[in-house]
């Protein structure tokens, strides 16, 4: 098996230097062709595979396709592959993209023309192009609605992996980013909540070969997607989540307040509670909010 641990993790050096990722995980199947798609379509690149443990030679066959090749000892997961890269790339462009053959190489030349106007291009796809079940489908349409509104952007693809950014940002949140799943969401929302530019580019996604399987499991990484997604917001805008419960507290406590006067003529200790809870809750957030500010002053 060869390896090459490139480590040189410094500053930029060359902004028009291209690498593209490819995180793998027993994909030796697909591996080469899509080594050879990226090359076709971008001859320029460095091409990186990050092999996630494979126990089926995916190290091999992508070191014979002359790719540089990175090996985790284990299985680690998406995001750990993603930050192996990271770690391992000096700078420029950087475009990920899966290695079980799903996403098209071709589209790899208008995700990165597209960082020359933002610092972060998201490959979308279309409702139901990605082939999960109807039940995947409504919870990324329902986590990706959550997210645009936590956001306060309309983000057409929160899940896709297909994606190219800048790789000095991309470090700056290199400690957010989860091992496993979910870090195309985590990285989106983190480039939005900083202010940077994220754009959206629509994607052609091929159905997932028959002999391959997805690793997603509909509950326990829905369940996942959610608190990474309010992870990142109430790390960088908590009053989106803190002020709209204490307010509806604040109401619900002098609604009820009017109701116990006009009916009972007393005041109820419940209502004590609703008032007290929801102004506490709107100070913490503000409190909050304010560690969140100084927090992306200190990262920036």
């Amino acid at each position: 098996m060869v390896e090459h641990p490139t480590t040189n993790n410094t500053n930029d050096r060359d902004d028009d230097a291209i690498t593209v990722v490819i995180p793998a995980y027993n994909e030796v199947k697909t591996i080469g062709s899509v080594i050879r798609g990226v090359r076709k379509h971008v001859p320029s690149a460095r091409i990186l595979v990050i092999d996630d443990g494979s126990v089926d030679g995916t190290a091999e066959a992508a070191a014979n396709e002359g790719a540089d090749v990175i090996s985790h000892p284990l299985n680690k997961g998406n995001g750990a592959c993603i930050k192996s890269a990271l770690r391992a790339i000096s700078g420029g462009r950087v475009a990920v993209l899966d290695g079980d053959g799903q996403h098209d190489p071709r589209d790899l030349p208008a995700l990165l023309e597209g960082l020359n106007r933002a610092d972060l291009v998201v490959g979308a796809r279309s409702f139901g192009a990605e082939g999960g079940t109807p039940l995947r489908n409504a919870g990324n349409i329902a986590l990706r609605r959550l997210a645009s509104f936590l956001a306060e952007q309309d983000i057409p693809d929160l899940t896709s992996g297909f994606r190219a950014f800048r790789h000095t940002i991309a470090r700056k949140f290199l400690h957010l980013y989860p091992n496993r799943y979910s870090f195309p969401s985590t990285s989106t929302l983190s480039f939005i909540m900083a202010g940077y530019n994220v754009g959206f580019v629509p994607v052609t996604v091929r159905p997932r070969a028959p002999e391959t399987e997805s690793n997603l499991r509909p509950f326990r990484d829905g369940f996942r997607f959610l608190m990474f997604i309010l992870r990142i917001i109430t790390m960088a805008n908590p009053n989106k989540i803190f002020f709209p419960f204490g307010l509806v507290m604040v109401l619900a406590g002098v609604a009820l307040t009017i109701r116990n006067l006009i009916l009972f003529a007393q005041f109820s200790g419940g209502v004590v509670l609703f008032l007290a809870g929801g102004i506490n809750i709107i100070f913490f957030g503000l409190i909050l909010d304010q560690f969140a500010s100084l927090r992306l002053r200190e990262r920036d």
